[in-house]
């Protein structure tokens, strides 16, 4: 009990101290006018209070991630609660805020165009088609599970899958077109406070209850033998660090009205998530008597059912309600950001200005016809590289932001040093995983850490040469 305690304290200590840390290296101007005010539209570029803006931000990036996630990496037992804090403080969030804020000073711009900006053309140009395509993964996959769950609950007496995956597909192409506060800016603050109160809610009930919350400790628990490198690192992604985040950070830097609300919704979204996934994390290694019993628990029913059976247990029959929805309501609010994101990638790369409603159809359609095509396909093979993908891209995202800072002649360890532990993490998982190579941990180790100790170095050899030009130009 004491270690979640302390963990809880830390992450919010986290916030204050080194998110406070992390912005005075940014450098924020608050005079400097922000993409929402410069270039509004009415569409995509709308002004917002940053308590809204935080509200979607938090649900955006959120979704069913940092607890499904968590209680997946809570078999791994405690040391999972090592990673969700000092992932979340040093990376997760450090991450989140680049993205939004390095969006923010680029007009806006969607995460491939700012890696190009940093890394180069020919890492834009991979970036585009890698996001693209993960959040076409993302909004199709969140498309075919909640209408599943839907069908299987009979809502409103429907119980056939096709209508209500017709009943989605139609709420997420007038969220990915309609202006971002007439859908999204409404709904999303609801669907985001809820899942805040829930989340605190299992966590109160937990110590008012009595539950012993185990101790942490450094030795993994997970019943196949799996070990907590890489496994851990990458099984845990949205409640410590993910890459989809880089992808919606930049929709709310279209709509944030001063650049010193950066911490709140960027660094401050992330660590709330952080403590969403503390919670569940929690609550599923000690709700079920340990490690075995969570383990037969997701055996015998999902994710979903532990979500479910938690939560009636501890909030009664109106929390499980809650988290039904919850269920279907989180996955459906990622999808369809996942979807508006896309068009937004591929209008920043072609220079698709987006103000009509007859050049967002243009991109929508189409991508709306691929989502619904692949939802006729099987997913079980494609998906296991989601979670691979997702952490490369935060990767790359951090390997941007240190670029920036190191030619801003900025402490550009606070992100070079995340970049290069990711860089660990997705080449050794690649290496180690059934979906990947399938090497054994004597050569998966030595090469993935190897990879990113070269990846630092040679960072560190470029951006001097870098600097130097841009010395000598000056």
């Amino acid at each position: 009990m004491i270690s979640f305690i302390v963990a809880i304290i830390v992450l919010i200590l986290g916030y204050f101290t080194y998110g406070k840390f992390v912005e005075r290296v940014f450098g924020v101007e608050e005079d400097r006018p922000t993409p929402a005010v410069a270039m509004e539209d009415g569409v995509d570029y709308v002004p917002m209070s940053w308590k809204q803006i935080f509200l979607i931000q938090f649900l955006n990036i959120a979704g069913l991630g940092p607890i499904f996630g968590a209680i997946m990496g809570a078999l791994y037992g405690p040391a999972a609660f090592l990673w969700i804090v000092l992932g979340s403080i040093f990376a997760g969030a450090v991450h989140d805020y680049f993205s939004g804020m390095l969006s923010l000073r680029h007009n806006g711009e969607s995460i491939s165009e700012i890696v190009g900006y940093y890394l180069g053309d020919s890492a834009k140009k991979i970036m585009r088609v890698f996001s693209v395509v993960l959040l076409i993964l993302v909004g199709t996959v969140f498309m075919t599970g909640p209408a599943g769950l839907l069908s299987s609950l009979k809502l409103f007496g429907i119980e056939n899958v096709k209508i209500w995956l017709a009943l989605i597909i139609v709420y997420y192409f007038l969220a990915t077109v309609m202006p971002v506060d007439k859908i999204i800016g409404k709904i999303y603050p609801l669907f985001g406070a809820a899942l805040l109160i829930m989340a605190v809610g299992i966590g109160s009930m937990m110590i008012i209850k009595g539950y012993q919350i185990p101790e942490i400790t450094l030795e993994s628990m997970h019943p196949k033998g799996l070990p907590l490198w890489p496994m851990l690192f990458v099984t845990i992604a949205c409640g410590a660090i993910s890459g989809f985040h880089a992808t919606q950070s930049p929709m709310m830097a279209r709509c944030m009205t001063n650049e010193k609300y950066g911490r709140q919704v960027f660094y401050g979204a992330m660590i709330a998530e952080g403590i969403i996934a503390l919670i569940w994390a929690a609550a599923a290694m000690t709700f079920f008597n340990g490690i075995p019993g969570l383990n037969e628990a997701l055996g015998n029913g999902g994710t979903g059912a532990v979500v479910n059976t938690i939560s009636k247990s501890l909030l009664g029959p109106i929390g499980g309600l809650l988290a039904v929805l919850g269920v279907i309501a989180c996955p459906i609010t990622s999808g369809d950001t996942a979807f508006r994101s896309a068009r937004l990638v591929i209008a920043d790369a072609i220079g698709f200005e987006q103000g009509k409603i007859s050049k967002r159809l243009l991109l929508a359609l189409p991508l709306f016809a691929v989502g619904f095509g692949l939802t006729l396909i099987d997913f079980n093979i494609i998906w296991r590289y989601f979670a691979w993908s997702n952490q490369t891209l935060a990767m790359i995202v951090l390997w941007a932001a240190a670029v920036y800072l190191a030619i801003k002649s900025k402490i550009h360890w606070i992100a070079s040093i995340p970049a290069t532990f990711m860089t660990g993490v997705s080449i050794t998982y690649i290496l180690m995983a059934p979906e990947g190579f399938k090497l054994s941990a004597a050569i998966a180790y030595p090469v993935g850490g190897g990879a990113a100790l070269f990846a630092l170095i040679f960072f560190m050899v470029k951006v001097r040469n870098r600097v130097h030009t841009i010395e000598q130009e000056a």
